[in-house]
């Protein structure tokens, strides 16, 4: 203890004054840690566990927006193959309509032309029967000039038939 007191008396350290603020230190140390020391440490450890927090959320939110970017491009590849299938069905469906059009007008084509083909035969078939009409009373008229009297109703007849078979010959 000597060599403690001869340090002490070397630095000018008396026991009394040392005793005094080492109680005055503990009494300090104590208090501080009651009122300032707990509650600086309990922020800093509120603060620590607020940052663990906000990482943890961070993580959560990126895997998040990767998930929704995923989902995004999904959503966007199936939009884009609904609308080249509808693309393709209205594509279809106008080549068919189309399709079905034309036959439309094929066959309305075909039945005009039938129609003005029979048109044009019955046209015939009567400026024929017109001509003959018109032949047979020439020859007769012609006849009864040339024989130089009136013709009975026989004999109209007759030269009607002969000139008939003749015209249709």
């Amino acid at each position: 203890m000597d060599a403690l007191t001869q340090i002490f008396a070397t630095f000018g350290i008396s026991w009394q004054k040392f005793g005094a603020q080492a109680i005055l230190f503990l009494i300090v140390y104590l208090v501080l840690k009651k009122f300032a020391f707990g509650p600086v440490v309990a922020m800093f450890e509120e603060r620590r566990r607020r940052i663990e927090e906000a990482q943890l959320n961070a993580e959560k939110i990126k895997k998040q927006l990767a998930e929704s970017e995923v989902r995004c491009q999904e959503i966007l590849r199936k939009a884009n193959a609904d609308a080249q299938r509808i693309i393709e069905e209205g594509r279809m469906s106008s080549e068919a309509h189309t399709q079905k059009a034309s036959q439309q007008a094929i066959k309305d084509a075909e039945s005009i032309i039938a129609r003005a083909h029979e048109t044009v035969v019955l046209d015939r078939a009567k400026m024929v029967a017109e001509v003959k009409q018109e032949m047979i009373h020439l020859v007769v008229d012609t006849t009864a000039k040339v024989a130089g009297r009136v013709l009975t109703k026989e004999d109209q007849d007759r030269l009607a038939a002969e000139t008939s078979k003749q015209v249709a010959a």
